[in-house]
């Protein structure tokens, strides 16, 4: 199977182009905001960038401000002995922006560091889109009163959010989940077994305890656990750890002393092979439990974070389920373990009911070609869809704005 690869920044360009200064905050945004620069550029050639990505949008061009990883941390509590680092970053941000005077601000998600970004720029009247609504739906919802005047335009990725927000006299625009773009139901079994020579009847475990570095050391030596009592009944099972670059060390450093030693794959293609080779999959709620779903490999969601973190977010959720999945679903259509239920013991009995009865994976794999239909947007893919949004905003701006958008880059 001929993978697909990442198509190259282009060379050069325009010098009169105007600059958009676009920043993610996590590995996720990072994947968003490579995909959004690639739609952009075939819309608009002549388009800079500048801002805050990882890897993926340094390969589109982009020179990060500072490193992504200095953003990519998640939790109340697991903040707090941070937040001097992340003020001087939040400053030297702003400072970036008044520098550069681009022709447009984008922000990806992250909304504890994106949106007190845009609020600081509001004085500099320069066009704001924020793309990946904050999920106030699900908790805190009265912090919705804050957004008027933060952005000129809200782009969302789940279908049910544009009700939400009009509910709230707030513009959104659905514009599809990027899940459905991402390739995770494109990959092939026969190739990673064979890469890895793996025999045709070993059950393959995907396990997958995030993208930040303040999340994965919590659920990793539970998964070891885990995998101990799941390997007593299934000694040729294959555990396979797929990570973001951004934390692999730190995931290499907490798989090292695992009774059952993982296969840890950084690459987003290895990663999609591996999805079509499960047998079943444990992961952390969020993101990763759409791309199981779109591969069709049937789950258990699951979480941990500070208990006192957790104490405090009890009191604030106001949905009746954490895993995206249950909640696009309307039922629990997959099984959460979460805070105290996330125990080795616990994890390691609904993994191996997910391997031992085929009636729970059909009745997953049935709930997941309706939410795969429901993450569709406005006919097109969800980056091009986003990207003819932010031309046309980029395009209002310019008109708004007399003389060149930027001077130099």
């Amino acid at each position: 199977m001929t993978k697909p690869s990442i198509p190259p920044a282009p060379a050069g360009g325009s010098p009169s182009g105007p600059t958009i200064w676009i920043m993610a905050g996590e590995a996720s945004g990072d994947v968003l905001g490579s995909r959004l620069m690639i739609a952009l550029r075939q819309l608009r050639p002549d388009l800079h960038f500048a801002g805050i990505g990882g890897e993926r949008m340094h390969a589109q061009g982009l020179q990060s401000l500072f490193p992504l990883r200095d953003l990519a941390v998640m939790g109340l509590l697991e903040v707090l002995p941070r937040i001097r680092h992340l003020s001087r970053r939040l400053d030297q941000a702003v400072a970036d922006i008044t520098a550069r005077r681009p022709a447009l601000v984008i922000t990806i998600d992250s909304p504890g560091f994106t949106l007190r970004l845009l609020r600081r720029i509001a004085p500099l009247s320069i066009p704001r889109l924020h793309y990946v609504a904050p999920q106030v739906w699900a908790w805190r919802e009265h912090r919705v009163r804050e957004f008027p005047g933060l952005w000129e335009r809200m782009l969302c990725l789940l279908p049910f959010e544009p009700e939400f927000f009009a509910r709230h006299g707030i513009e959104a625009r659905f514009v599809g989940h990027p899940v459905v773009q991402s390739g995770a139901d494109e990959g092939s079994a026969a190739a990673f077994r064979a890469r890895y020579k793996i025999a045709p009847e070993a059950p393959i475990l995907v396990l997958m305890p995030g993208s930040r570095r303040s999340e994965a050391p919590r659920l990793l030596p539970v998964f070891g656990r885990m995998l101990a009592f799941v390997q007593r009944n299934r000694p040729d099972i294959v555990a396979v750890v797929p990570v973001s670059p951004v934390i692999a060390d730190i995931v290499r450093a907490g798989v090292a002393r695992w009774p059952v030693r993982p296969l840890i794959v950084t690459d987003v293609h290895d990663k999609h092979d591996a999805f079509a080779a499960a047998s079943a999959a444990l992961t952390k709620s969020g993101t990763s439990t759409l791309e199981l779903a779109m591969a069709n490999v049937p789950m258990a969601v699951t979480y941990r974070v500070n208990p006192l973190t957790a104490a405090i977010a009890r009191r604030l959720i106001r949905v009746p389920y954490v895993a995206m999945v249950n909640l696009l679903a309307g039922h629990r259509l997959v099984p959460e373990l979460l805070q105290e239920r996330c125990t080795p013991e616990l994890l390691a009995a609904t993994v191996e009911r997910l391997l031992a009865d085929p009636a729970s994976r059909a009745l997953q794999r049935t709930g997941f070609a309706h939410i795969r239909a429901a993450l569709h947007g406005p006919g097109e893919n969800p980056a091009h869809a986003a990207a003819r949004e932010i031309i046309d905003l980029l395009g209002a701006g310019q008109a708004a704005r007399p003389g060149p958008v930027l001077q130099g880059q």
